[in-house]
């Protein structure tokens, strides 16, 4: 089987594809399983109900740069009273998981708390994402200005190691490795940051969390996967078994792209199975061969 756990649709700020879309999508492509997870990010964004919701530009890479994306985070009441419907209209082609992408920083974990504590039980997976450090944007270079490669490198994966240890409430930690996809510098050697992601990849372990294997690499041509496979190799090394496969995509087209490509690139590295989640909790199922 097929699942797909990490999907956006128009309750994503950077995404304009009705949710029905991305489940059609996910249907011809075969899978099984598909999830939800739009983004969250706390400290750059308003939720709605804090109303003057302010637009900014798109990144040009999902959308055109004419296109404006709104400044605010999932509109939670109607996001999950969609995907009620569709999971009871769909539950004969697919099964429709409630997901959310939380991109936590140390000083908005609180939020997260909160939104966590009143969502819970609408949920049945939680992606731990890094997209922003000190409320400074990867893809707009504000983080990286000023530092050498080696010092934001550290400071992204130092922040994701600080946030692990305060925030349990997610399932697998999303790209792992995401600076890279905007390091202009290339990519640092691994033995640069290898110390700090085994760090993050124990802890995860020890909490029962796992990681997933993001297939967007391929469409923004990064040249290895996200996270990269010294990672994958190291993860499993360690002990980790719960790992998740996710498309990244905002557009239909995306949807499970390149997933036979992941299944045998973590066969590859010594997996033999994937997991989706119910409530939270990890099932696991064989890879495909």
């Amino acid at each position: 089987m097929y699942a797909d756990y990490h999907v956006h649709c128009e309750y994503s700020d950077d995404s304009l594809t009705p949710m029905q879309d991305q489940i059609e999508a996910g249907i011809e492509k075969g899978l099984s399983e598909i999830c939800f997870t739009d983004h969250v990010d706390y400290g750059i964004k308003k939720d709605w109900s804090e109303g003057n919701i302010e637009y900014r530009p798109s990144d040009g890479v999902n959308y055109g740069a004419d296109h404006r994306e709104p400044i605010a985070n999932v509109n939670y009441p109607l996001f999950f009273e969609e995907l009620k419907q569709n999971r009871e209209r769909y539950q004969e082609k697919i099964t429709v998981k409630r997901g959310l992408e939380f991109g936590i920083q140390t000083h908005t974990v609180p939020k997260y708390e909160a939104l966590f504590d009143t969502w819970k039980d609408s949920l049945d997976f939680v992606l731990l994402s890094m997209h922003q450090v000190e409320d400074k944007e990867f893809w707009t270079q504000e983080f990286q200005t000023g530092k050498t490669q080696k010092e934001y490198n550290l400071r992204y994966y130092e922040e994701i190691f600080r946030v692990m240890k305060i925030f349990r409430h997610y399932s697998v930690l999303a790209h792992l490795d995401l600076i890279i996809r905007y390091d202009r510098n290339g990519v640092l050697p691994f033995a640069e940051t290898e110390e700090i992601i085994a760090e993050i990849l124990k802890l995860a372990i020890q909490d029962g969390k796992g990681i997933e294997i993001n297939t967007s690499s391929w469409h923004y041509g990064l040249s290895d996967t996200q996270p990269s496979g010294k990672i994958l190799a190291l993860y499993h090394d360690l002990g980790g078994r719960i790992i998740t496969t996710g498309s990244d995509a905002h557009k239909p087209e995306f949807v499970a792209d390149h997933f036979h490509d992941a299944h045998r690139i973590l066969r590859a590295a010594g997996f033999t199975q994937f997991c989706t989640f119910e409530h939270m909790e990890p099932v696991f199922h064989d890879l495909e061969y």
